[in-house]
């Protein structure tokens, strides 16, 4: 999909032309000049690639696909001028060479027609069939015109719904993005760098977790490129001066060879160079770069067998550095990834690392769910009894995505908490007592875990064993941990009432998934009581001013010894119009007055407390920036907060990761008038493209 279509005319004097004739063209597509194959010479090398994977594959369709394709597009360019017909078919030629299958490739070259044309998909599935027709749908965005700033998170939540039910339709929108990032260069530096920080933070981890690395690499380079164009330059100046200390990979390579063949072992050894990334990652892991950092070695087999022949050999005839071996036949990753790692050292210290995996292997590794085909070709042309099909594309992480995305129905709530998950880079697996296994993000609780395990059942969790031994909710789980999560017998209420024990709001504090959170932020605001002051308590009105964590005087109609708050997930500062909620323990949280937490207690018949603010103007907030690294970009950041006449409390620089920085400032200002202000010279600052408030309280 791609914004860069132009026409003579607007979309809506496009709805006023007259229908395609659909089957007029697949007339055409028959029957057409064509090179071979009655195929049209425009889609010859896509044919090639498809063939070279499938070489039984029929073409026919993709014919008609592309004059169908062709015909609509037509009068349409791309902002570098080219006609667009030019983009579904590179979208096209990227899926072929991955080893995509037919349908795959006929909805891609139509993936646009219905978003930019007057193609129907009423008539795509009238010619093409239900899947090219879901396929074509499931990439096609939604209207700004009808969604508004919600239209871009909401065009991905129904993309990874699609995706849910078939994974070919991630697969086109990555290979989508890929060429819209390769002609990125037409766009505007302020829109290149957006697109780039949307592909950074959402792409780039799908790429990676339906394991498409060729995919994903180009992705991160071209990411790299506009986000961080300094460093890119230096690494590309570090590849070009390439050091030449020590042995060659080729060397290397060479020795390699010569020790499989000696112990005749089968094997295709092949140098891998590292891309820019990888290269900039190395570089700051190890200082200086020797020759053979600059790339790896792999090796290529018939059987699983011989990859730990291979392994044998390696460790019989070179030094073995241990540290640096995984098996990941023996135990795949999450996104269907699997190979030997390892690295070994020759006599004059060098270290060179190895990939060693079977041809089938090394396909998965590079096309991930692509070179699987279509999963859901029905075995022996059965269909399942029940009518569902199974899939064995569907990975943990896209299941609890697909969970938690129902419960997040803010278009805003939906989009922090998509990058926040997919921003977790590594998996482990835990193991109940009671047998299967859970996947989870590293850094994962008990509360995660029962909450992956028993879903809303988990509200009556009491505890849990870890390896055998009692442990809190908040213990952090290793990978290859077994858990045993205790549940309380009986309804679950809220602590402290008679019956059973539910979630506190401290649980928020320990849960790291999103599904956790939200089941437990749900929990609390459907049961009030569980936040409400005893009884007991006494209750006086009075004026209190707000003290720990506060801002700006605050007034509200509670106890004079209370404790105000100011809301994390909304982060209220004058003159936000506001309204406040007693809690435990006596205290009053503030929250702005279109937080999504108000509506929901105000659903519940919770009675709001008044609040108001004080005649005292300052204000203290929290900001949140993200940047790509320069020099100065500290110095300059903070002489712009002290422009504006901000004054900051506290400060966190995050070290940098992959391509950004991300900062945390809590300021006082002396006038909250002038917070937009202060949010507009920050993003002003050259580097800086985000700067927002915090939708957490942040850490203290």
């Amino acid at each position: 999909m791609s914004a860069e279509a132009t026409s003579p005319g607007a979309r809506s004097r496009r709805r006023g032309r007259t229908s395609i004739d659909l089957r007029r063209l697949g007339r055409a597509a028959l029957l057409g000049p064509a090179s071979r194959d009655r195929l049209p010479d425009a889609i010859g090398h896509v044919a090639d690639a498809h063939r070279a994977h499938h070489p039984d594959a029929d073409l026919l369709v993709l014919g008609k696909a592309y004059v169908l394709a062709e015909m609509s597009h037509r009068g349409q360019f791309r902002k570098s001028g080219e006609p667009y017909i030019t983009h579904p078919l590179a979208v096209t030629l990227i899926l072929a060479e991955l080893g995509a299958e037919t349908t795959t490739l006929t909805a891609s070259l139509l993936h646009d027609t219905v978003e930019d044309t007057d193609v129907t998909l009423d008539q795509v599935r009238a010619e093409f069939g239900d899947e090219v027709c879901y396929l074509v749908d499931g990439v096609t965005k939604l209207e700004k015109v009808d969604y508004g700033a919600a239209a871009e998170p909401e065009t991905f939540r129904k993309m990874l719904v699609a995706t849910g039910n078939d994974v070919r339709v991630m697969s086109i929108k990555l290979a989508d993005r890929l060429h819209n990032m390769r002609t990125l260069g037409v766009m505007r530096p302020e829109k290149q760098a957006r697109i780039a920080k949307v592909t950074h933070d959402v792409l780039i981890p799908l790429a990676e977790r339906l394991g498409v690395q060729a995919l994903k690499t180009e992705l991160e380079d071209l990411v790299f490129a506009i986000l961080q164009p300094e460093e890119y330059e230096r690494t590309r100046a570090v590849i070009a001066d390439r050091a030449t200390t020590g042995p060659s990979l080729d060397t290397i390579a060479e020795d390699v060879r010569r020790t499989l063949r000696e112990a005749d072992i089968s094997a295709e050894v092949v140098i891998r160079p590292r891309h820019f990334v990888s290269v900039h990652r190395a570089r700051l892991k190890r200082g200086e770069m020797r020759g053979t950092d600059f790339g790896r070695l792999l090796v290529l087999v018939g059987e699983d067998a011989d990859c730990y022949a291979v392994l044998g050999e390696l460790h019989t005839c070179f030094t073995p550095v241990i540290s640096e071996f995984k098996d990941f036949i023996a135990a795949p990753k999450y996104n269907l990834y699997q190979s030997l790692h390892t690295a070994v050292a020759g006599l004059d210290g060098a270290v060179v690392e190895v990939l060693i995996r079977t041809h089938q292997m090394h396909r998965v590794a590079e096309a991930g769910v692509v070179a699987l085909g279509n999963p859901y070709t029905p075995v022996d042309g059965a269909e399942p009894a029940d009518g569902e099909r199974a899939d064995p594309t569907r990975p943990g992480w896209l299941s609890r995505l697909l969970a938690w995305q129902e419960s997040a129905t803010d278009p805003d709530t939906f989009w922090t908490t998509l990058r926040a998950d997919l921003a977790q880079d590594r998996e482990i697996s835990v193991f109940p007592a009671d047998g299967g296994m859970l996947g989870l993000p590293a850094g994962a609780t008990c509360v995660d875990a029962a909450y992956a395990q028993y879903g809303d059942g988990a509200h009556g969790c009491i505890g849990a064993r870890v390896n055998g031994r009692l442990a809190t909710l908040s213990t952090v789980l290793a990978d290859g941990d077994t858990v045993q999560l205790l549940l309380a017998q009986g309804p679950v209420q809220a602590p402290g009432d008679s019956g059973g024990p539910g979630p506190s709001p401290e649980w928020l504090d320990h849960a790291r998934t999103p599904a956790a959170r939200i089941a437990i932020a749900g929990w609390l605001a459907a049961n009030p009581e569980s936040l409400k002051v005893p009884e007991s308590e006494p209750r006086a009105p009075g004026a209190v001013t707000a003290g720990r964590r506060g801002v700006a005087n605050v007034v509200v109609d509670v106890p004079e010894d209370a404790t105000v708050r100011l809301a994390g997930c909304c982060t209220p500062v004058p003159p936000d119009d506001v309204t406040g909620f007693l809690v435990r323990g006596g205290a009053v949280t503030v929250h702005r007055a279109e937080c999504s937490a108000v509506g929901r207690m105000a659903a519940l018949g919770r009675s709001p407390v008044a609040v108001s603010w004080g005649d005292e103007a300052e204000c203290r907030v929290t900001l949140y920036a993200e940047s790509f690294g320069r020099p100065r970009l500290l110095a300059d950041l903070t002489e712009a907060i002290a422009t504006a006449g901000a004054a900051i409390v506290s400060a966190n620089v995050e070290p940098p990761s992959e391509q950004r920085v991300r900062h945390t400032y809590t300021l006082q200002l002396p006038d909250a008038a002038g917070l937009a202000g202060l949010m507009r010279a920050m993003r002003d600052v050259p580097g800086v493209f985000d700067v927002r408030r915090a939708q957490h309280e942040p850490a203290t």
